[in-house]
């Protein structure tokens, strides 16, 4: 691949660090300093991340509607700047409702930068497999912000959170916008099959949505409540790390085994990792860190290739959809539990993530298999690329646009 190509993805990675590793996930790290020294109840703690995820809906949503807002390169640098700015705002301000505001404007930001990003690097024209290199970005972002809590002072590592989301938005403001790629075949021509498999699918994700997003959340918090210490940190550079080679380690195995099969595993091995994190023991979190790091980008990217290889009208859409909406619940869900610390909450996502394994493996054995098809050749319509850590969708243009 040509020097251009690489420096493309360089760029599209460097987008995704700044917009989810730091702007999204910079939270889950300073969270301990904020409960520890901001007066922070974890119950405020669940109420900003469910603003932040909101917010991310919010901003998926926009750009699905409009398909020039999602390949305006000059939405994606005001968004950039937008993100830096929220992040850094958070360390004047000094309340739930404020915080919160930041929060629910940072996550529309992101989603921007990622379903604006993302579609550049499509529209350029990226095999699959390189720009599966692209989401290592999120990884990276994840493992820079694992450093934040070194500054031992909530409003300091926000400052620093801020800093490094500007570092990675310079390089990646010079993104250029590509010629948009059209679908190999119109909508009206496609043919809905496998209602039965979709249901499934569906199901398996969203509880995928709501277990991940706990453990997402609060990973960090758990772990540095019940060792004090730098573990917490250690945990989510881990996270990072992992999660960094995944989507196109995972990409690997496709043309092995079925999506489902593949779905089966990667969801039993996060719902170990998440259960591990939490016992309390210092090995058993690294190990569980590595393993939750290590999936959750590819179950996002193998469920909706799944959807796409059904050939089901809308079925991105709509596992998009239902993976956002376990998102908004997850931390709600779990508020309840948070009155003794996070562990239980820990544990409860693990359980949730073994209930979509369950999902998954029902469709597995239904005898309905997704087929894996080459987006590159285009025997099916692309309809849209999942980030892999949100499970926010990237729409490519109908034909006519």
């Amino acid at each position: 691949m040509r020097n251009s190509a690489w420096l493309s993805i360089a760029r599209t990675a460097a987008a995704l660090a700044a917009a989810m590793g730091i702007g999204r996930f910079a939270y889950t790290p300073i969270l301990p300093l904020m409960t520890a020294h901001a007066d922070l109840t974890a119950q405020a703690a669940s109420q900003l991340a469910t603003a932040n995820y909101v917010g991310y809906l919010i901003g998926a949503v926009a750009a699905a509607a409009s398909p020039r807002l999602a390949r305006s390169v000059a939405a994606c640098r005001a968004s950039l700047v937008i993100l830096v700015g929220t992040l850094a705002a958070m360390t004047p301000c000094t309340n739930v409702i404020e915080w919160s505001l930041l929060r629910l404007v940072a996550g529309i930001a992101s989603a921007l930068v990622f379903v604006i990003a993302v579609n550049t690097l499509i529209d350029h024209g990226h095999p699959v497999h390189h720009a599966g290199w692209a989401f290592s970005g999120v990884g990276i972002g994840i493992a820079l912000s694992a450093g934040l809590p070194a500054t031992e002072d909530w409003q300091a590592a926000w400052w620093a959170a801020a800093a490094l989301a500007a570092v990675l938005s310079a390089f990646a403001w010079f993104i250029r916008p590509g010629a948009a790629a059209e679908s190999a075949k119109p909508a009206a021509e496609r043919q809905g099959n496998g209602r039965g498999p979709l249901i499934m699918l569906m199901t398996s994700y969203t509880l995928e949505g709501v277990g991940y997003i706990i453990a997402g959340t609060f990973l960090v918090a758990a772990v540095a409540q019940q060792s004090p210490g730098g573990l917490g940190s250690a945990v989510w550079l881990l996270v990072g790390l992992a999660a960094a080679p995944s989507a196109a380690l995972w990409g690997r195995f496709t043309g092995r085994f079925s999506y489902s099969a593949l779905l089966v595993a990667a969801l039993l091995l996060q719902a170990a990792g998440i259960a591990w994190a939490g016992t309390g023991n210092n090995v058993a979190a690294l190990v569980g860190a590595v393993l939750f790091g290590g999936t959750f980008i590819g179950i996002s990217t193998l469920a909706l290739s799944a959807g796409r290889a059904l050939q089901f009208p809308g079925a991105v859409a709509l596992l998009t959809a239902g993976y956002s909406v376990g998102q908004i619940v997850g931390p709600v869900a779990v508020a309840p539990l948070l009155h003794n610390g996070f562990r239980q909450a820990l544990l409860a996502g693990a359980g949730v993530v073994l209930l979509a394994a369950l999902a998954a493996l029902l469709m597995w054995i239904s005898g309905r298999q997704p087929r894996v098809v080459d987006a590159d050749r285009g025997d099916v319509a692309r309809e849209g690329l999942d980030d892999g850590v949100n499970g926010r969708v990237v729409f490519s243009p109908s034909p006519h646009q």
